[in-house]
């Protein structure tokens, strides 16, 4: 059984702890290896090593840092199809999909390639009388990352790309479900030239998450995953005085607007439901049709490609549509959610409860699943379900249907389809919700953009990559300079402008 270690000062070490979880092949259910969980002493050590390296990176100018990364986004590239294959059997995705978990991430190095731009301060010339004003930024020192198993490669590239480029030393606690890629990504990483240290990869459970939180060196901590864990991070990081950016569950509601093509929402509802098995915190998970004839339709023409949906193995070629879920638990979890919106009165439409796959009789494969007729007092409406389910919420005006998006506690994403410029505009200037697509299902922001919900689906002042990263991974000193030569005045006890 292979035991997977951590990334600690260039080289892989070995656990000390005697603990390890299990990693599972989520499409035959076995268990595949073993991940070592750190003690805190394994943590703090990393973490005292990772501030001696830092010093030195931290005084590297810009633009070597910037060739760094630009020597990465050609590794990766370079190891798509190998990194790709890994995640593939660590979390479930299908090949395709994995690709695009790896792409997303790659887009934001790319974006800090231009590190030298994104860390200029400002100057001000004669602020005063021979008084110059200019700003810097610097980087904070050691932060770290808590990553989730969904995107075993694009959060763990959006949190060490800006993090690197600023000159800070990262400690990355990446998912025990699918540590391999991350681990992948460090080598790379040192591959490309960064330097030994700055960048550990500490694998662990709930122990390595409070010795972050704990250690007085580390300065800020960056989190994705569930809503409860995001509060708790935060809540405890803040107190102890950490810059904290935690980002939680969603509910992402897609409008459809009777003028909306119908064929097109339709494609666009079973690739933002379906895909990854639902495991996205992006996913459209509720479709919010308005008015009746409009729900009638819809329903009509997404039975037909959602029962046409192919699950299996990522080694089952490019027709496979999705692939399991990512352990036995998510997969009960699903399910018992799925019998009780039965219980609570939806129409269960499409009903993948009974779905086997011959030969993967014991992977954690769900079938996908159509509700109808929900209503926002149910627990599918209510709770992130995280897997193949779409429920559909009736909604019979604009307003009713805006109003279910704003009064949920989630606000991550969202969607309207509809062929009207003002009622699109309307929704957009309204909704209170982090990021909107407009005839788009999956409204992810692009790299020089920045990434976050509101609500409970986000704690913290600043969202994901973009310029927002690099405002996160570095403190502003502000400086006021001037030389005296030839100026002549007597001391001054008041308070003054400097003109």
């Amino acid at each position: 059984m292979q035991e997977i270690g951590h990334w600690v000062n260039g080289k892989m070490v070995a656990g000390t702890s005697g603990r390890f979880a299990d990693v599972f092949n989520p499409h035959t259910g076995e268990v595949q290896a073993k991940v070592a969980l750190a003690t805190q002493a394994e943590l703090d050590q990393a973490v005292a090593d990772a501030a001696k390296a830092q010093v030195a990176w931290g005084a590297t100018n810009p633009q070597k840092r910037g060739r760094v990364m630009m020597a990465l986004v050609g590794l990766i590239n370079r190891d798509m199809e190998k990194l790709a294959e890994v995640l593939s059997r660590e979390h479930g995705k299908t090949i395709p999909d994995a690709k695009g978990d790896i792409q997303r991430g790659l887009e934001v190095i790319e974006f800090c390639i231009g590190a030298p731009q994104l860390l200029k301060g400002e100057f001000t010339d004669s602020a005063g009388p021979g008084i110059d004003m200019y700003s810097m930024r610097q980087p904070l020192g050691v932060v770290a990352g808590i990553t989730p198993f969904n995107f075993p490669a694009m959060i763990p590239l959006w949190k060490m790309g800006p993090a690197l480029a600023c000159g800070n030393a990262m400690i990355l606690k990446p998912s025990e479900r699918a540590p391999s890629v991350p681990l992948m990504l460090a080598a790379l990483c040192k591959e490309a030239g960064l330097p030994d240290g700055v960048l550990q990869v500490i694998n662990g459970d709930k122990e390595s998450v409070d010795a972050i939180l704990d250690n007085e060196t580390i300065q800020a901590v960056g989190f994705v995953g569930s809503t409860p864990i995001a509060h708790y991070i935060y809540s405890r990081g803040t107190a102890a005085g950490k810059r904290v950016q935690c980002f939680g569950g969603a509910k992402n509601h897609m409008i459809i607007m009777p003028d909306a093509d119908l064929d097109q929402a339709a494609d666009a509802l079973v690739g933002a439901g379906y895909g990854a098995a639902g495991e996205r915190c992006m996913a459209i998970s509720v479709a919010v049709p308005v008015g009746e004839e409009t729900a009638n339709k819809l329903i009509e023409k997404l039975v037909p490609r959602i029962e046409k949906l192919k699950v299996g193995p990522y080694t089952g070629g490019a027709d496979i549509d999705y692939g399991p879920v990512v352990t036995a638990a998510a997969k009960e979890n699903i399910l018992r959610l799925v019998e009780t919106g039965v219980e609570q009165g939806a129409t269960l439409v499409v009903d993948g409860r009974d779905f086997t796959l011959q030969g993967y009789e014991n992977g954690f494969y769900v079938g996908p699943h159509l509700f109808d007729h929900v209503t926002p007092d149910m627990d599918i409406y209510k709770k992130e379900i995280f897997g193949p389910v779409l429920s559909t919420v009736r909604a019979q005006s604009y307003e009713e249907a805006l109003k279910l998006a704003m009064d949920h506690e989630y606000g991550n994403g969202t969607a309207i389809f509809t062929r009207d410029g003002d009622t699109a505009r309307d929704f957009a200037a309204r909704v209170n919700v982090g990021m909107i697509g407009i005839n788009v299902p999956i409204p992810v922001p692009l790299a020089y953009h920045t990434f976050g919900g509101w609500k409970k689906s986000a704690f913290g002042d600043l969202n994901q990559h973009g310029p927002d990263a690099f405002r996160f991974y570095t403190r502003t000193k502000t400086i006021t300079s001037r030389w005296p030569s030839g100026i002549k005045e007597g001391a001054s006890l008041n308070f003054k402008m400097m003109d």
